[in-house]
């Protein structure tokens, strides 16, 4: 389960990724010094995590810009796969603009004065089923606005083709029906176009867009003299004879010095899409070159801007007063009492009563945050203080398969640890792991994630670390990565069954 970690890059240099995590199709914007990102979050609450950077390598999660998502009754339970899909970060008229596609509902918009907020209740700017990785442009020659999407076929029936808009400045609706201003199909060999991101420069309309799927495409820019086209095409960055598989979509961001650079995503399976950062300079005939001529860089000169303190999202926890850092994601929109706020240290969390008890992808009521893309262990504490018979709860990694370990009241009262598993498409767990008595009901629960995140389960009850099952390989869900969790809950019934305590989460180098 060990892993030899990568050497450190030399000094002035970086290394991708510069984000080891599933932060899923990355845009990026300069405000001044200050470099922001957001990334996808699908249906997980809170929603559009902002991060920023000094250096754009360094970079600390500091908010989240979707409290609840909408419509607040589909997202009462987990949908993995759906909400907010491909976000584009813009900064206009002294303000932040977040535009985002819901594949089942249409296009979406936020904007805020500032970073941290506060950022106003989402506004559907056109609604219909697949519509996908909006982004909005506001050109300031002329004053014009215009706005960019794509298309999910899995709702539509429509792919592989780019939608323009004319939009209100004011970002509140479109002015026209829309029109194709880019059709893949029309270009040899191009196919599932998607994730526009549109910029101008030089006295061109540029829009970005990777081709031809996550795990094996590649990165394309279009140019034309008007925003509806006619549009010219090149390929500026692939795999070629690297191990990045099918650079994809990211934004373009410049410098105050002027250096451009370009930060996309890699798809790496149960690690889901980690972020690359590319050099990006422009050619005689004045087209972009991203990477090492259009192949992605695995060591790179960092950007010519101020030295900054090695950073990275948040992981650890202590739960201060019972609360919970940003780098935590609800599986659905929370609901009052499912963590409790008091005087000490540790999360409490309610042992819901639900009737997917049994499989814990359908349960809302679990606090989530990225698998990391390196060898790591996960530790956290545990004291499960119901008494309720069928209360439980946990440390579980998820994704489309997953396994947990954690402690559970039998039918005589006693506590006992317990380790279960599910396979994708079994409707319940099974043990990996014969229960073992836990006088006092206290644990503290560990996962060593090792090199393709094979996952080592073990519990330590005082004496030090006992292992507990087979190796467990993570898998992902549908778009998103696999997910650290930690839930409570009990049978199906009425109220809560009692609560448990979370104490001293961490992620540690293994």
């Amino acid at each position: 389960m060990t892993a030899v970690p990568a050497p450190e890059p030399a000094p002035g240099t970086y290394r991708n990724p510069v984000l080891n995590a599933d932060w899923s199709d990355p845009d990026v914007v300069r405000v001044g010094d200050d470099f922001y990102l957001t990334a996808s979050s699908f249906g997980r609450a809170p929603g559009l995590p902002l991060l920023h950077s000094r250096d754009l390598v360094n970079w600390t999660l500091v908010g989240h810009a979707l409290e609840r998502l909408e419509p607040e009754e589909e997202f009462a339970v987990p949908r993995h796969d759906r909400g907010v899909w491909a976000p584009s970060l813009r900064h206009h008229d002294d303000r932040f603009w977040i535009f985002w596609g819901d594949p089942d509902h249409g296009i979406y918009q936020v904007n805020a004065p500032a970073i941290r907020g506060p950022w106003t209740r989402p506004h559907l700017l056109k609604e219909g089923k697949g519509l996908i990785d909006p982004c909005p442009l506001w050109d300031e020659e002329t004053g014009e606005a215009y706005l960019v999407h794509a298309w999910s076929k899995s709702r539509s029936g429509i792919k592989n083709r780019l939608t323009g808009h004319r939009m209100h400045p004011d970002g509140t609706e479109l002015l026209d029906e829309g029109k194709v201003i880019v059709d893949g199909d029309r270009i040899p060999g191009w196919f599932t176009l998607e994730g526009p991101k549109a910029y101008r420069h030089d006295g061109w309309f540029w829009i970005l867009a990777p081709a031809g799927s996550v795990e094996t495409g590649w990165q394309g820019a279009f140019r034309s003299r008007g925003f509806f086209g006619p549009y010219e095409e090149r390929i500026v960055l692939e795999q070629k004879d690297t191990d990045v598989n099918g650079p994809h979509q990211g934004g373009w961001v410049r410098t105050p010095a002027g250096e451009d650079w370009f930060l996309h995503f890699q798809q790496r399976g149960p690690y889901g899409r980690v972020v690359h950062l590319q050099p990006m300079r422009w050619d005689d005939e004045g087209w972009p070159v991203l990477g090492d001529d259009g192949a992605p860089v695995a060591v790179h000169r960092r950007p010519a801007l101020p030295p900054q303190p090695a950073a990275a999202p948040a992981t650890d926890d202590d739960f201060p007063g019972g609360r919970y850092g940003r780098q935590w994601q609800w599986a659905a929109n929370p609901q009052a009492g499912w963590a409790t706020q008091h005087s000490a240290d540790g999360l409490r969390t309610a042992c819901v009563r639900t009737a997917g008890a049994h499989d814990l992808r359908t349960v809302p009521h679990l606090l989530t945050q990225r698998l990391p893309g390196e060898p790591r262990t996960v530790e956290v504490d545990l004291r499960l203080h119901s008494e309720e018979p069928g209360a439980r709860a946990g440390l579980a990694v998820l994704g489309d398969a997953y396994g947990w370990i954690g402690l559970e009241r039998g039918a005589d009262g006693t506590a006992r640890l317990v380790h279960r598993f599910a396979e994708p498409v079994a409707e319940r767990e099974r043990d990996a792991a014969h229960p073992v008595p836990v006088p006092g009901a206290r644990v503290r629960l560990r996962v060593e994630i090792g090199a393709g995140a094979r996952c080592r389960f073990s519990y330590d009850l005082g004496t030090g670390p006992r292992p507990s099952g087979p190796v467990f390989a993570a898998t992902p869900w549908r778009w998103v990565g696999a997910l650290l969790g930690l839930f409570a809950l009990a049978p199906e019934g009425q109220g809560h069954a009692g609560a448990a305590t979370f104490t001293r989460f961490r992620i540690t180098n293994p």
